[in-house]
C-alpha cells in the first residue's frame, strides 16, 4: 500500500520552479548595473535556491516512496528508472549549488560566472529531469489510475 498517493505530482513542482527562478534571479544579480538592485536580486535568488534544495528532498522523497510498490512493465521501468537516476543527480547537483550559495558567501553579494555557469546547467538538467517525469505519465501512464 502506497503512504503517499499522488503526492509526488504536487510536491515536484516546488523543486522545478524556485530552481528556474533562483537561476533567472542570480544571473540578473550578476549582470545588474546598480549595487542595490544587484543586491536584492542576489537574496532573492539565494532564498529561492535554498527553498529549492529543501523542496527537492520532499520531492525525491514522495518520488521514491511512490515507486515502492508499483508493479509495470519493462519499458516504463526503463524510463521509470532513467527519471529516477536523474532526479538523484539534480537533487544532489542543487542541494550542493544550494549549500555553496548559501553557506560559502554573503547572500546579497553577486554570484560569480562560475556558480552561474554551474546553476544553468543544474537548471537543464532539471528540466530534462522534468520532461523524463512527465514521459512517464503521458507515455507510459505511470501513476495514473483507470477509471472504469
Amino acid at each position: 500500500m502506497n503512504l503517499v498517493p499522488g503526492w509526488h505530482p504536487m510536491v515536484v513542482h516546488f523543486p522545478v520552479a524556485l530552481t528556474l527562478t533562483a537561476g533567472f534571479f542570480l544571473t540578473a544579480a550578476k549582470m545588474a548595473r546598480g549595487e542595490p538592485l544587484a543586491a536584492t536580486l542576489a537574496t532573492v535568488g539565494t532564498w529561492n535556491l535554498c527553498v529549492a534544495a529543501v523542496a527537492t528532498l520532499f520531492a525525491l522523497a514522495t518520488g521514491l516512496a511512490g515507486v515502492l510498490d508499483l508493479h509495470v512493465g519493462a519499458a516504463a521501468r526503463a524510463a521509470l528508472s532513467s527519471h529516477v537516476k536523474w532526479a538523484m543527480f539534480t537533487s544532489l547537483a542543487l542541494i550542493l549549488a544550494s549549500v555553496w550559495r548559501g553557506a560559502g558567501s554573503a547572500q546579497q553579494s553577486r554570484p560569480s560566472w562560475l556558480f552561474v555557469a554551474v546553476l544553468a546547467a543544474i537548471c537543464i538538467a532539471l528540466s530534462a529531469t522534468a520532461y523524463l517525469g512527465g514521459e512517464n505519465v503521458y507515455r507510459y501512464g505511470i501513476g495514473v489510475e483507470r477509471a472504469d
